[in-house]
């Protein structure tokens, strides 16, 4: 008898609730999405019909080009060195603090971090100075706020050059640390 006297109360939650489902269909991209109740639609559509969202967007101080300037991707960037040197200068810094925004962005991304020299200097002497390029870049991001465990860093000295011509223009554009985003 109570069961009799409870079914009408179980119909009106399953009707209500069905009424609040959300309709998933599949766009023609491939991809699904969301749509609202039939009343969400049609309040929607509602104001639409107004033309009242449209001018509210018309009126408002919506900058599109300041929007897009705080969107761009921030890119990994190299950084060079002067001859027989580790030490970051002026313009290897702001490019470093360029990179941490880029490690900020990406928070699941860990970088391969690798120090290069040009060819003048033993094999040895270059592997140990790329070492020392890669861990001074690599301990001024940790001083920005970059996580420790997501830099790993290598050294090739001299085996990875830019440019393989010897002369001044190719020595300084090998001289430099490389940032190799990995996920």
């Amino acid at each position: 008898m109570r069961l009799f006297k409870m079914l009408p109360l179980l119909a009106l939650i399953v009707l209500l609730a069905s009424g609040c489902a959300k309709k998933v269909q599949e766009d023609e991209d491939g991809s699904y999405a969301a749509s609202g109740t039939a009343t969400e639609d049609a309040y929607d559509s509602s104001y639409a019909d107004t033309g009242i969202i449209e001018d509210e967007v018309k009126d408002s101080a919506y900058d599109a080009d300041a929007y897009a300037d705080t969107q761009k991707q921030v890119e990994l960037e190299r950084i060079h060195f002067a001859f027989d040197k580790y030490d970051l200068d002026t313009n290897s810094r702001q490019i470093l603090q360029n990179n941490a925004l880029y490690m900020e962005q990406n928070p699941y991304t860990s970088i391969i971090l690798e120090g290069h020299c040009d060819e003048r200097g033993s094999d040895e002497y270059n592997l140990a100075l790329g070492e020392r390029r890669a861990r001074a870049a690599a301990q001024y991001l940790i001083n920005l706020g970059v996580e420790s465990s997501r830099i790993r860093t290598i050294s090739y000295g001299e085996e990875k050059p830019l440019n393989p011509a010897s002369n001044e223009a190719a020595w300084k554009l090998n001289r430099r640390a490389e940032f190799k985003p990995q996920q």
